[in-house]
């Protein structure tokens, strides 16, 4: 029997008074009345020990938002989306609902049993995040692998602004070439403008350093006064936003039918962009913001001048005889190029001391000319002008 029971029925019965009964069990006078109170309205049963809890929380989370927290949760791991307590804080905004904390949210997640721990997992704090200050301060490219309904294995490659994680492409292929990063690369900067400096591992379709010479995205990116950057070899955390950003991009991917063709699996990777780009707002910004409105809201970097960067660029085509034209110094030129790119669409680019051709179809340099005011005729200074397709 509890102490308060003791109390006011040695009260009630009439053996202890109530000075008695405070003195003997060491309760207060006042204690010994509310108890006395509470018997003559509840019986015994309304002596034993009250809950001190509030009769209301107005911080309590309701209903309402608890199941729209456990809903969006599934509905986005469903779509292969990111669906952590930052990503659902940001969906409970734009539907108007109350947004609680991070821990709270995450609290709720592991009651629905909608968290797999991780106890070995690395935590946040503990990295050092490095992301350039402007938009096309540096751009990062990588290619990851996708595979068909029959299996067949297929490439994506993604260029990526390391300021605002702006997904500015993202192609499919059978297989990434060196054209293919020129040709994609090329469109990039025909939308976005171009960056100061890209960051990529040491792949042969970026780098041809390890190999001896230069290949054609080398020779683009130093005609453009563009600064190129490789990771140490096996070290790709130096790419840690281009590889973060696939597991992002596989997860989507998995959640829906392998495409039959490399044409189905682009239209997949365009819906890809849009969602990604602006129906998700980026942990790395603060404000909830997407990555167009990150890459909007500063003044884009531009690639540093170098004495042989890029004066103007111009389009042609190639003429019947292997050559084009060009007017420098108010003095018209004549540039070879070679017989076999007869009729091919080239760009031009024009720097202080050379002049570099690049096919708008094969996408890889197929002449370079040094400027010569003193001379009509230019040759090509291109190794085997006319027969090499590929890298050079």
């Amino acid at each position: 029997m509890s102490k308060a029971r003791v109390v006011v029925l040695e009260v009630v019965s009439g053996n202890l008074s109530v000075t008695a009964a405070a003195e003997t069990y060491k309760i207060s006078r006042q204690h010994i009345y509310r108890l006395l109170a509470r018997y003559r309205t509840g019986g015994l049963e309304a002596l034993e020990p009250r809950s001190r809890r509030p009769a209301s929380n107005p911080r309590r989370i309701s209903d309402e938002v608890i199941a729209a927290i456990v809903h969006m949760r599934e509905h986005l791991v469903a779509e292969g989306l990111d669906a952590g307590p930052v990503t659902l804080q940001a969906h409970l905004a734009r539907q108007g609902l109350l947004v609680p904390s991070t821990s709270t949210i995450r609290r709720i997640l592991h009651h629905h049993g909608l968290i797999t721990p991780q106890p070995r997992k690395r935590p946040r704090s503990s990295y050092h995040r490095f992301a350039a200050e402007q938009p096309n301060e540096c751009w990062q490219s990588d290619f990851t692998h996708g595979t068909l309904a029959d299996g067949t294995d297929t490439e994506i490659l993604n260029w990526l602004d390391d300021h605002s994680r702006y997904l500015l492409s993202c192609t499919a292929h059978h297989r990434v070439a060196g054209p293919d990063v020129v040709a994609t690369f090329t469109a990039t900067t025909d939308e976005f403008g171009l960056p100061a400096a890209t960051l990529t591992d040491n792949g042969s379709v970026y780098t041809s350093r390890f190999t001896g010479g230069h290949n054609d995205f080398e020779r683009l990116l130093a005609a453009l006064g563009i600064t190129q950057k490789n990771g140490h070899p096996g070290h790709p955390q130096t790419q840690g936003k281009i590889e973060r950003f696939h597991q992002t991009l596989k997860r989507w991917l998995s959640a829906r039918p392998h495409p039959q063709t490399v044409a189905e699996l682009q239209d997949l990777l365009d819906d890809f962009r849009t969602v990604y780009n602006t129906q998700r707002a980026h942990r790395a910004h603060p404000g909830n913001i997407t990555p167009p409105q990150a890459y909007l809201a500063r003044p884009k970097a531009t690639p540093t001048a170098q004495p042989d960067a890029v004066i103007r660029l111009r389009t042609d085509v190639v003429d019947q005889f292997g050559k084009l034209t060009l007017r420098h110094a108010s003095r018209l030129h004549h540039l070879g190029i070679g017989r076999a790119h007869t009729g091919t669409p080239v760009l031009i680019l024009i720097a202080a001391t050379t002049v570099t051709i690049i096919s708008k179809t094969g996408h890889h340099v197929i002449a370079s000319h040094h400027i010569d005011p003193d001379h009509n005729y230019w040759p090509n200074k291109q190794k085997n002008p006319g027969t090499n397709r590929g890298n050079l």
